[in-house]
């Protein structure tokens, strides 16, 4: 069997992709590894890192890309799906993101499978997941 080393990244599209960004370092503890600028406040392209994950956003647009994908706003709060990021201390990072105005949807709570988790959307509906579960070990 040949291994493949592969890297998935998120790319999520927000109206007002610059208060996200903000928003999500403050209240999920994602650093900035890159945000390219465009006009009027909009964000061409972002790179988000958490630990060794990354995900990508921009600003809404009507690029080749940008027409593939929508937001929750223009979906009616539908989301197709949500990202799972592992935490290490996912009680403090529960409270930071509750305290930041994450709306939960599912409280935090052990798993029967192992770990400790919550789910909540960001400002703009985008549903996240976090927890102490890893897969991998």
């Amino acid at each position: 069997m040949t291994t493949n080393k592969a890297c998935i990244i998120p790319v999520i599209q927000y109206k007002n992709a610059k208060a996200a960004i903000e928003w999500i370092c403050e209240s999920f503890g994602f650093e900035k590894r890159l945000v390219v600028p465009g006009e009027n406040c909009t964000i061409i392209h972002a790179q988000l890192t958490y630990g060794n994950s990354m995900i990508m956003l921009s600003s809404e647009n009507n690029n080749e890309y940008g027409k593939l994908i929508n937001t929750p706003n223009c979906l009616n709060e539908i989301n197709t799906q949500a990202p799972y990021i592992i935490v290490e201390k996912i009680d403090d990072h529960y409270k930071n993101a509750v305290a930041k105005g994450a709306k939960i949807l599912i409280e935090i709570k052990d798993e029967a499978y192992g770990g400790r988790g919550y789910t909540c959307k960001d400002l703009e509906g985008h549903i996240w997941s976090f927890g102490s579960y890893n897969p991998w070990k």
